[in-house]
């Protein structure tokens, strides 16, 4: 079930026990006041970590048979330190793999970031989002990724980060838990693979849209990822991006967007004030950045989400009432007749 948790120490020992995904153990190297925080976010198959130490350390990580883990610093300005006997310099990534274990060493500044899976939920994603197979290296790799997929990685582990220390209960929420990791499965990829370097079969256009088409009309109204449609059509990210972008004139993660845009906009306008909130609604369909939700939905919608969710249904014009999704299921059915 996801869900999350903070916690600040004065004691390594209790520390190293927090990490629960893998074995860690820490030996302190200067005399003083030792402290640390983490930050453990569980979803519904990705954990993420947050730490902080303010004592200088050794450790000794070991990962379980059957996960992968990548690793970086909190603060992309700065290093994550010696692991594996290397230094890993700002924007670099330590990634290990199924067994793996390695020797890690901090000074009194240093923060890391983690996030691990299954090796074959990896897997999976990589052959949804890329459309090929992951060749895992044997143990432990040093990777510097692409800038933009770097910065999208950090961004995404920060924002679960403060949420989770601000509004954990929202985390809880599974649609939240499920939006926020597709997300996170897709920058990971990114930093693991380039995808201009993969070549794949070229498949029709017009299937792989009316496949598309079918997908998204097959799933009503619940909120749809990248991976998800990938997995479902058997098309790599890149090659729906493409199709997308010549039929549709957006890409499809836009497309998607706008399609939960516009549902929560319909859930809005007919639910009633004393019955339901906005961020209720709003996580119900995978928005947990609720401020950024709000700014892109007034921009949207041209009110905010609250003056939507206070304006009675019957006082609606007719076309507002029926369905605010007339006009994007209008153009999506479209689609198979291109």
């Amino acid at each position: 079930m996801p869900g999350s948790a903070a916690r600040t120490f004065a004691d390594p020992y209790e520390y190293q026990a927090f990490t629960c995904d893998a074995q860690h153990r820490v030996v302190v190297t200067k005399a003083g006041a030792y402290r640390a925080k983490t930050i453990r976010i569980d979803l519904q198959s990705v954990l993420l970590r947050r730490a902080w130490q303010a004592l200088p350390t050794i450790s000794h990580l070991a990962i379980p048979a059957g996960r992968s883990a990548i690793c970086f610093s909190v603060d992309p300005r700065q290093t994550l330190g010696v692991w594996g006997g290397k230094e890993i310099e700002p924007g670099g990534v330590f990634v290990v793999h199924s067994g793996g274990e390695f020797f890690s060493q901090a000074d009194g500044r240093a923060s890391w970031a983690s996030l691990s899976l299954s090796a074959e939920a990896l897997a999976a994603s990589v052959r949804a989002l890329v459309g090929c197979d992951l060749k895992l290296p044997t143990v432990t790799q040093v990777a510097r990724p692409p800038i933009a997929a770097m910065a999208r990685l950090s961004a995404l582990h920060k924002t679960a980060g403060d949420i989770a220390a601000s509004t954990p209960e929202i985390l809880a929420r599974p649609e939240v838990a499920e939006a926020l990791e597709t997300e996170l499965l897709r920058a990971a990829v990114g930093c693991l693979i380039d995808p201009a370097s993969v070549k794949e079969p070229w498949t029709p256009r017009l299937k792989v849209m009316s496949r598309f088409d079918e997908f998204i009309h097959a799933n009503g109204e619940r909120p749809l990822y990248i991976t998800d449609i990938c997995k479902g059509i058997g098309v790599s990210e890149r090659t729906l991006r493409l199709h997308c972008l010549e039929h549709l004139g957006v890409s499809p993660h836009r497309y998607l967007w706008l399609r939960r845009m516009h549902h929560v906009h319909r859930a809005l306008t007919l639910a009633q004030a004393t019955a339901t909130t906005v961020t209720a609604i709003a996580t119900d369909h995978g928005f947990w950045e609720l401020g950024r939700f709000a700014v892109a939905y007034k921009k949207l919608f041209s009110e905010s989400p609250s003056a939507t969710l206070r304006r009675a249904a019957g006082d609606l014009p007719a076309d507002l009432a029926g369905s605010a999704l007339s006009d994007l299921d209008a153009g999506a059915a479209l689609l198979s007749g291109d």
